[in-house]
């Protein structure tokens, strides 16, 4: 992927980031992807985090709002989170 110039990005850095991140409801899906972000922004915990169910209850979507330093930390950041088996769609 071509580098983008700062001043041609949408985004200020550093900011903070909304990213959202939808999976299977299971037990332990919100605290990984917890564990998965915070590697990427140490100063990232659950209260920086929405859940919300799936009318049926079959999905979990997660909100996760990140401190955002470089377009290479989110990008990275959303490639582990896109190939994660826990992980079906990311925004």
């Amino acid at each position: 992927m071509k580098p983008i110039p700062p001043e041609e990005s949408l985004i200020v850095y550093p900011s903070e980031f909304p990213i959202k991140i939808m999976g299977a409801m299971h037990d332990e899906f919100a605290q990984t992807m917890v564990e998965v972000v915070t590697a990427y922004d140490p100063t990232f915990h659950a209260g920086k985090m929405d859940m919300r169910p799936s009318s049926k209850g079959s999905y979990l979507a997660l909100t996760v709002t990140v401190w955002a330093t470089s377009r290479e930390q989110l990008d990275n950041l959303y490639r582990e989170l896109s190939a994660h088996p826990m992980v079906k769609v990311v925004l």
